[in-house]
């Protein structure tokens, strides 16, 4: 167990009492010398009781990552056994005709600071922690003794790793490289991941269980998916017998996946089609009516700053696509922005409704696939919030 221990100012053990695993910098009171930042460090209230032990970085806004709550020995073990316990969970829950999900999901599988996705036989790693960093060669040889695998390549985000001070580049890891085109299944779809350039981890994971929504009912409908990236959701959509589907996107990148999928399961570009054009733009200038659209757009909100931007532009961004919808069409729309909570976010489209002059009836509420879980004393974990709407 490490010998460093840091104090809590009075009042603020009681977020770690309640297990949340962020520690902020405002809540620290004393530092023993000769720390670095990554150290693991035992965490005790002002009254000097053991809190637990976590990664040390008082250069970040998040200044102890807990690990644990209690005292533990940090080791090989610890870590190999962290990692067991998430391997078994996707486990028990792995649709059939699926071989890529998260592996790892950072704070909600108590691993702060590590992101794993599983691509087939290959691993797409995140690692955004200071401390997490100093464990990654444990980290590659635990998960190289688990899983059986091909290559083991490392994505970066870079606003991440710039606020913890961690430096380097995305690159391999282990064993063979990624294919640019990485052939995966999901419900028994096929879909090309770029895991080396491809945004985010590759793919986006989270969504399987929207997508298969939207699939289901899609038959007989023309759907329009804007924000497409990669087209998943027409995927699901045609070959839930969707009339027609139209992918929009602004990189010509996504869209050349995006036609590769559709014709690797089947699909034709007479039916399917795949635009390069700006969302907004097209939802305003265009007059023909879709039974379906599904708004899936990038983060518009990346700090509390930005909330209230945010909140205009997915206001906009709904309205207009309702306008767009044929009487009684559906309408899926998502947030994967932390900082618009779930009630925020269906306060938007209450105003995107009223301004619309339409009658909108939520069908379904949608949040986290199981391989995203949340940890129930990490709110901040809820990101993506979905609804499926009616309207008329």
């Amino acid at each position: 167990m490490s010998s460093i221990r840091c104090l809590l100012k009075p009042g603020k053990e009681k977020p770690v009492l309640a297990h949340h695993p962020w520690i902020f910098s405002g809540a620290l009171d004393q530092i023993d010398d000769g720390y670095k930042p990554g150290d693991l460090v035992q965490v005790y209230s002002s009254s000097e009781e053991m809190l637990g032990l976590g990664f040390l970085n008082p250069d970040s806004q998040i200044a102890v990552r807990m690990l644990t709550f209690g005292a533990a020995e940090i080791d090989e073990s610890f870590f190999r056994a962290r990692i067991r316990k998430s391997l078994e969970l996707r486990k028990q829950f792995v649709p059939a005709g699926t071989n890529s999900y998260r592996l790892i999901h950072s704070e909600s599988d108590f691993l702060p600071g590590l992101t794993v996705d599983l691509y087939g036989d290959y691993l797409s790693v995140q690692i955004h922690a200071i401390g997490m960093e100093r464990w990654k060669d444990v980290i590659l040889k635990i998960l190289q003794e688990e899983i059986p695998l091909k290559g083991i390549y490392e994505k970066m985000d870079a606003e991440w790793r710039k606020i913890e001070g961690l430096k380097g580049k995305p690159g391999l890891l282990w064993g063979a490289e990624p294919p640019d085109e990485l052939e995966i299944l999901e419900n028994g779809l096929k879909f090309l991941v770029d895991i080396k350039h491809g945004q985010k981890t590759g793919f986006f994971l989270d969504q399987r269980e929207n997508r298969k929504l939207v699939g289901e009912h899609s038959r007989g409908k023309k759907l329009l998916n804007c924000f497409s990236y990669s087209a998943g959701f027409s995927v699901y959509g045609a070959r839930g017998g969707a009339l027609s589907t139209v992918s929009v996107d602004s990189s010509d990148t996504a869209l050349n996946l995006a036609s590769k999928n559709l014709t690797l399961n089947g699909f034709s570009e007479k039916d399917h089609r795949c635009l390069h054009t700006d969302v907004f733009q097209y939802l305003r200038q265009g007059n023909e009516p879709f039974d379906f659209i599904v708004l899936d757009p990038p983060a518009f909100c990346q700090s509390k700053a930005h909330v209230d931007n945010a909140s205009r532009a997915y206001k906009d961004v709904n309205m207009i696509a309702m306008k767009r919808l044929s009487e009684g069409g559906l309408l899926f729309t998502a947030s994967c922005s932390s900082f618009i909570s779930v009630d925020l976010f269906q306060k938007i489209l209450f105003g995107a409704a009223k301004d619309t002059g339409k009658n909108i009836r939520i069908l379904a509420k949608t949040g986290h696939p199981f391989d995203h879980p949340v940890n129930i004393y990490f709110p901040e974990g809820e990101y993506l919030k979905g609804f499926l709407c009616r309207v008329e």
